[in-house]
């Protein structure tokens, strides 16, 4: 209890020092129960209760796992904060370790784990510390430290697998699927801890001491990670599923290590079996950006060649090889780069659709531009003063209908060009609209 006081306010300072008016509102709102809970419990002390816990000291004199991720979290938290960048924006999670689809399934797969120990603000993280120390010093007496860390280890990583197959191009982050585990770890340890009773059987009365933090755990889970709830349900069963295992007999005795060990050995199979269906996620956003740096430095070499046409230094000629040897074969690279692209997630094909719909009418309106270059005919100013073309009716007609013609094919390039731009649109980055 000493230690749990100790924490909640530091940590609580800390928070009222950072939070926003707002946020110091919000929190104080969901800690009220839980600190209520607790002066009840300081001030009203059950005999049955003060025998499990003696009862718990003596199977286990010191915890170590419990205060070692509490200090982790903390730990990546603080660095964060002195890190660049908006501490919730997707990118720098992601940069901190966050599980993000195309990071993870290719090759950072270490990211099932880091995000674990990655929050999005300071009542994430307080909710969630609130709930491990609760909930983890007990775990940790009763069950043995390596039980702990086994199920806080494989149900944040099997709940960081559902959560990367449901939403692949979400950057999801917190420790919920760890402890919703030791949740599922809890509940099965009472259970087992009722076959037969002794002195480590938990008494109802210390559970009912767990309820306000764990509600409070639950109610923010629910209304904050609405990415989530799939996860941390995996994250509550894997670790009901190996407390059916591994905490039988814990009314005589902790579980043995190896026990452990294998259930984390299980768990890497598992990871490994259900990743290998995961692997390769296209991350599609780099080739979006190529795709419009493409049309930006396109459009610059050809209004700096134009330029050079109209005053008469270079001919249409020129101008049309300009976009035959170099635009054109830029646009045709890049329609392989994006048609080349496997794996993509659904959030995302409609960028990639874009991104080909605007290829193929960039590609027409340019290769309609050179053609109308090449039939123009049109004399430069070094040629203006010879008017043999002008003369005759016959010379005259051709002129117009050559005229006409690639005014109708000039028309077309404008419109697949307009078009491309508007496909375009689609794919550009929203800061740089």
């Amino acid at each position: 209890m000493a230690m749990t006081l100790v924490v909640l306010i530091v940590l609580g300072g800390y928070a009222l020092y950072v939070l926003s008016p707002e946020e110091r509102t919000r929190l104080v709102r969901a800690v009220m129960p839980a600190i209520r809970e607790l002066k009840a419990s300081a001030t009203h002390r059950r005999p049955e209760c003060d025998a499990f816990s003696e009862a718990l000291r003596v199977r286990t004199p010191w915890v170590l796992v419990t205060p070692a991720l509490i200090a982790l979290n903390v730990t990546v938290f603080v660095v964060m904060l002195r890190g660049g960048g908006a501490l919730s924006a997707p990118q720098t999670l992601a940069a901190w370790g966050g599980n993000f689809g195309p990071l993870t399934t290719n090759g950072g797969w270490w990211r099932l784990v880091a995000s674990m120990f990655v929050h999005s603000g300071m009542l994430h993280l307080l909710v969630n510390i609130a709930a491990l120390i609760q909930i983890g010093l007990i775990l940790e007496r009763l069950v043995g430290p390596w039980v702990v860390a086994t199920v806080y280890i494989t149900a944040g990583t099997l709940a960081s697998l559902v959560s990367l197959s449901a939403h692949t191009v979400a950057v999801t982050v917190g420790a919920s699927g760890a402890i919703f585990g030791l949740y599922g770890l809890l509940l099965a340890s009472s259970i087992w801890g009722l076959f037969p009773r002794s002195s480590v059987t938990i008494p109802l009365h210390t559970l009912k001491r767990l309820g306000p933090a764990a509600a409070v755990f639950v109610l923010y889970s629910m209304a904050s990670d609405h990415l989530q709830f799939l996860a941390e349900l995996t994250g509550l069963v894997a670790g009901f599923v190996w407390g059916l295992v591994l905490a039988r007999g814990v009314s005589h005795r902790k579980p043995e290590p190896r026990w452990a060990a294998a259930a984390m050995a299980a768990t890497v199979v598992i990871a490994v079996a259900s990743a290998f269906s995961l692997r390769g996620i296209a991350d599609v956003k780099p080739e979006m950006e190529r795709v419009v740096a493409l049309e930006d430095r396109t459009v610059r070499a050809y209004q700096t060649a134009a330029e050079g046409f109209r005053k008469g230094r270079i001919t249409a000629e020129a101008l049309a090889l300009l976009i035959d040897r170099t635009i054109m074969p830029e646009l045709q690279a890049a329609d392989a780069r994006v048609k080349a692209l496997e794996k993509v997630p659904l959030e995302h094909q409609p960028l990639v659709a874009s991104a080909e719909e605007y290829l193929r009418l960039r590609s027409e309106s340019w290769r309609l531009r050179a053609e109308v270059l090449r039939k123009t005919n049109m004399p430069t100013p070094h040629e203006a003063g010879r008017t043999d073309w002008e003369s005759g009716t016959r010379s005259r007609l051709r002129a117009e209908t050559q005229h006409r013609a690639n005014g109708i094919m000039r028309g077309m390039a404008e419109g697949r060009e307009r078009a491309s731009l508007e496909a375009l649109e689609r794919i550009r980055p929203v800061d740089q609209k």
